[in-house]
């Protein structure tokens, strides 16, 4: 086994990213399809590492010791972007977009249970590959693995954890951009240009004008977020209230930002929270995907492979059906339909990358980029925490 260490890594995620971009320059079905530009190089580096395990049993494996820290710098971008007075405005599509997920966790539990029992698993198996680890991404299914293995004697319930929250990141960056796109064709729909600023995520590409000294400013804020966030992350650990770390780091962004506002102390360079946390974005998506080591997937027992494929498709059909029905039928709505699937399958930066693809494509959608951040990295993991219990609670369970 090979290990690249921490600036191999970096060099790698950087050109994982322009292979990306490059890719997408040259194949016009990448294009048309809006698959995300991490999601592109990340893939095509993680074949390529497949191929050569394959061919000649050599392991190639990256230092992911950076991705904590890019996940929740991106994170408290994420909260720093968040004005309350901004999120007031959209707060009818935001809690209709809640009760869209609520519905899809319900689903994903259901059908994971219901497959389950069909294939021979344990109806905990169905719960792992459900709303665990395909809403609650790499950190919910590592926590509820481990207390499946400690108190309900699930054997490698971490491993399968971990392991279907990777497919789910995988699916959810490929299925988004085709679901908006066919969204959007069907009924003919268009993004507005308007003089509306870009939110922190919305046009990554676009020019930003910022200076040295903003710069700094908002590195010292990010870095306040993730100590705030980890010193709450602790504080709360064993509770009824215990959320991931990366949920503190987002609440403890929103809370500085509008705090520091409301006392009219520092208003936050919104131009310096894009530029940092769209770079955080990429390098960690870049990160994830080409650390993939898909010869472990692959070891992944056929049943397992179908329940997944299976939500996979449900998602998609969800998206189509419920979640751009609910949402307003219009351009907005299929770009939150993408978003969807992304965290409705991966997490969040997959939502906010598969949205990026889509609005680059066919124009802005403000209010897409104001609600989905905030559903998919805080509302989300409160609301699963409580459907999850609410199975777990069923007598046939256990």
């Amino acid at each position: 086994m090979y290990t690249v260490h921490t600036y191999g890594t970096l060099v790698a995620a950087s050109l994982t990213l322009l292979l990306g971009r490059l890719l997408l320059d040259r194949v016009r079905l990448l294009r048309h399809y809006s698959i995300p530009e991490p999601v592109v190089g990340g893939l095509v580096v993680t074949l390529a590492l497949l191929v050569l395990n394959q061919s000649s049993g050599i392991q190639i494996r990256f230092d992911t010791s950076l991705s904590a820290p890019l996940m929740l710098a991106f994170f408290a971008c994420i909260g720093l972007n968040a004005d309350l007075a901004s999120l007031r405005k959209g707060g009818r599509p935001l809690f209709m977009l809640l009760g869209v997920v609520t519905g899809l966790l319900l689903a994903q539990n259901a059908l994971g249970i219901a497959l389950a029992a069909l294939l021979g698993l344990k109806p905990l198996v169905g719960l792992i590959a459900g709303s665990i680890t395909l809403s609650g991404g790499h950190g919910t299914g590592a926590a509820w693995g481990a207390l499946f293995n400690e108190r309900y004697g699930l054997a490698s319930a971490t491993e399968l954890a971990l392991a279907c929250a990777t497919f789910g990141l995988v699916l959810g960056g490929l299925i988004g951009g085709p679901v908006a796109n066919f969204l959007v064709q069907r009924a003919n729909l268009h993004g507005k240009d308007d003089d509306l600023a870009p939110s922190s995520f919305e046009e990554p590409g676009k020019v930003r004008l910022i200076t040295a000294p903003a710069m700094i400013e908002t590195l010292a804020l990010i870095t306040i977020c993730l100590l705030g966030g980890h010193h709450l992350s602790e504080a709360l650990q064993g509770s009824a209230l215990e959320l991931p770390a990366f949920v503190c780091v987002l609440f403890v962004g929103v809370v500085l930002r509008n705090g520091l506002a409301a006392l009219g102390w520092y208003q936050v360079f919104e131009r310096a929270v894009s530029v940092l946390g769209n770079v955080s974005l990429s390098l960690f998506l870049a990160i994830a995907l080409m650390s993939m080591r898909l010869w472990e997937l692959s070891a992944l027992a056929l049943p397992m492979l179908v329940l997944l494929a299976a939500q996979a498709a449900m998602m998609a059909g969800y998206a189509i059906f419920v979640t751009f029905r609910v949402m307003g039928r219009n351009y907005d709505a299929a770009v939150i339909a993408a978003g969807h699937c992304g965290f409705g399958l991966g997490a969040t930066p997959t939502a906010i990358a598969n949205m990026q693809a889509v609005t680059e494509r066919y124009g802005p959608s403000h209010i897409a980029f104001l609600v989905v951040p905030m559903v998919g990295a805080f509302f989300i993991d409160i609301v699963n925490a409580i459907v999850i219990k609410l199975f777990l609670a069923l007598p046939f369970m256990h």
